[in-house]
C-alpha cells in the first residue's frame, strides 16, 4: 500500500479498535461494580449473601451461555452486527437495573446486561484477529486485556467515591446511556474486516495469501471446534482461575475485608483496586513475555502455579490490612493475568476462520466459573453465617471467609491441571503450513 493508503488502514484500525475496547471496559464495569455496591444492594432489596451472589452472578449465568452462540455470530454474522446489538440490549438492561424496586427485576435488568455485554469480548478479540498481524496477537490480546480492564478498575475505587456523589441507581442509569451511544457509534464505523473497508487483507499487505474462508454450516464448524480436544485445556484454565478471580474481585473481597477487618468501603475498595490494576498489567506482560519469547505453555503454567501458591498464603499465613496484604492481592492479580493466553492458544490451535467459535469456547470457561463460584462462595459464608446483622446488612466472620476461600484454593488447581494440559504452539498457527 501506498502510505496515504497505510496511514488510513492504520487510522481506520486504531478508531475500531477504541469504539470496541470502549465497549469492552463497560463489560468489566458491570462485571465488577456489584461488589463495590453490594451493601447498598443488600440495603434496597433487604438479601442475604446467597441472594446477593444470584443477583450477581445472573450476569454470569447469561454471559456463560451466550459464549458459544457469540463465536458463532462473530464468524458468520460478523462483529460489527453482534456488538451493536450487544450494546443496545445492555443499555436498556442497565436502565432496567438501575430502576428496579424488587431485586427480581434487578435480576431481569442484570439477566439483560449480561446478554448484551455477552457477545463484546468474542467480536473484540475476532475483529483483533482479522485487523492485526499473527506474530503480535499475543501482544494485542495482553493491551486488550489491560485497556478492558481499566473497566473493572473504575469499578473499584473511582465508583466507591462516586457513591458519595451520586447513588447506585443514577451511575448504572449513565452506564445504560453511554451503552446506547456506543452501539451508534459501531454501527457508523466498526467493519468486520479490512476489505469491508476497501483494503487488502493484513497477510495480503505481507504478500501471503489470505486465510481460507468458512465453507461449510456454521454447525458443522462448531462440532469441529468442540472436538478439538487441544483446545479445552484453555476452558479449565479460565474457569478455574480468571473465573474465580472475577467472582471475588467482583463480589467478595470488599465484604471480606469489611467484616474480617473491619475497614471502610473506601478503604477495602483500595484492595480490589490493586487486584484489577495488577491484573490488567498482568494480562499486558503475559502477552507481550510470550510472544517475545515465542512461547505460550511455560508463561501460562508459571502463572497458574503461583497464582495457586498466592491463594494458600491469603488462606493461611496471618495477615492484616497493610504491605503484606496489599502484596498478596497485587500478586493473585498479576498472576492471574496469565489467562490471557488462553485466547491466542484457542485461535493457534484452530483453523482461521473459526477463530471466534474457539475465542468463545475458552471464554465459556471463565464465566461458568464465576457464576458457579459467586452463589457458592455465598452460599458457604451462609452456612457459618452466626445471624449477625448491622444496618439490615448480614456479617460474617474471618472463619466463614476462610472456609469460603478454599473454595477459590480448589478452583485455582483445577486451572493448574489444565496448564499442564496446553499445547505448546510457539506463536503460530498449528493448522495452516509456515513458511
Amino acid at each position: 500500500m501506498h502510505t496515504d493508503e497505510q496511514r488510513r488502514f492504520q487510522w481506520t484500525r486504531a478508531t475500531i479498535f477504541i469504539i470496541l475496547i470502549l465497549a469492552y471496559m463497560s463489560v468489566y464495569f458491570h462485571r465488577m461494580a456489584p461488589g463495590v455496591v453490594s451493601a447498598e444492594l443488600m440495603a434496597s432489596f433487604q438479601t442475604s449473601a446467597t441472594a446477593l451472589g444470584s443477583l450477581a452472578a445472573m450476569y454470569y449465568y447469561i454471559y456463560a451461555l451466550m459464549q458459544i452462540p457469540a463465536g458463532v455470530l462473530a464468524d458468520t454474522l460478523g462483529n460489527r452486527a453482534s456488538v451493536t446489538t450487544g450494546n443496545l440490549i445492555a443499555g436498556v438492561g442497565s436502565i432496567v437495573f438501575a430502576t428496579a424496586e424488587t431485586i427480581e427485576l434487578a435480576s431481569a435488568g442484570r439477566f439483560l446486561v449480561g446478554l448484551g455485554v455477552s457477545v463484546i469480548f468474542v467480536g473484540l478479540m475476532k475483529n483483533n484477529s482479522v485487523w492485526f498481524r499473527d506474530r503480535v496477537y499475543g501482544l494485542v490480546s495482553g493491551l486488550t486485556l489491560l485497556m478492558g480492564n481499566l473497566g473493572s478498575v473504575l469499578a473499584a475505587k473511582p465508583l466507591s467515591v462516586l457513591l458519595n456523589i451520586w447513588s447506585w441507581r443514577e451511575i448504572f442509569i449513565a452506564m445504560g446511556i453511554m451503552s446506547l451511544l456506543l452501539a451508534a457509534l459501531t454501527l457508523l464505523y466498526v467493519r468486520n474486516r479490512p476489505e469491508d473497508a476497501g483494503f487488502p487483507s493484513v497477510r495480503e499487505m505481507d504478500g501471503m495469501l489470505a486465510h481460507a474462508e468458512r465453507h461449510q454450516h456454521w454447525v458443522k464448524d462448531l462440532l469441529k471446534v468442540f472436538s478439538n480436544l487441544t483446545a479445552w485445556p484453555g476452558f479449565w484454565i479460565n474457569f478455574g482461575m480468571a473465573g474465580g478471580l472475577f467472582a471475588f474481585a467482583g463480589l467478595w473481597g470488599i465484604p471480606l475485608l469489611r467484616d474480617g477487618f473491619h475497614l471502610s468501603r473506601d478503604e477495602a475498595s483500595v484492595y480490589t483496586t490493586i487486584t484489577l490494576i495488577s491484573l490488567a498489567v498482568g494480562t499486558l506482560l503475559a502477552g507481550w513475555i510470550s510472544d517475545r519469547i515465542g512461547l505460550r505453555k511455560p508463561v501460562i503454567l508459571i502463572s497458574a502455579g503461583v497464582y495457586t501458591l498466592a491463594w494458600l498464603a491469603l488462606i493461611y499465613i496471618p495477615w492484616q490490612p497493610g504491605t503484606l496484604a496489599m502484596t498478596l492481592f497485587m500478586l493473585i492479580g498479576i498472576t492471574s493475568g496469565g489467562f490471557v493466553l488462553t485466547y491466542p492458544c484457542a485461535k493457534e490451535v484452530t483453523q482461521p476462520a473459526l477463530s471466534g467459535m474457539a475465542i468463545s469456547l475458552v471464554n465459556t470457561g471463565l464465566f461458568l466459573g464465576a457464576a458457579i463460584m459467586q452463589p457458592l462462595f455465598g452460599w458457604v459464608l451462609d452456612l457459618g453465617w452466626d445471624g449477625k446483622t448491622a444496618k439490615g446488612i448480614n456479617l460474617y466472620s474471618w472463619q466463614n471467609y476462610q472456609d469460603a476461600m478454599l473454595l477459590m484454593l480448589a478452583f485455582a488447581i483445577i486451572a493448574f491441571i489444565g496448564a499442564l494440559r496446553i499445547k505448546e504452539t510457539y506463536c503460530n498457527n498449528l493448522t495452516i503450513k509456515h513458511p
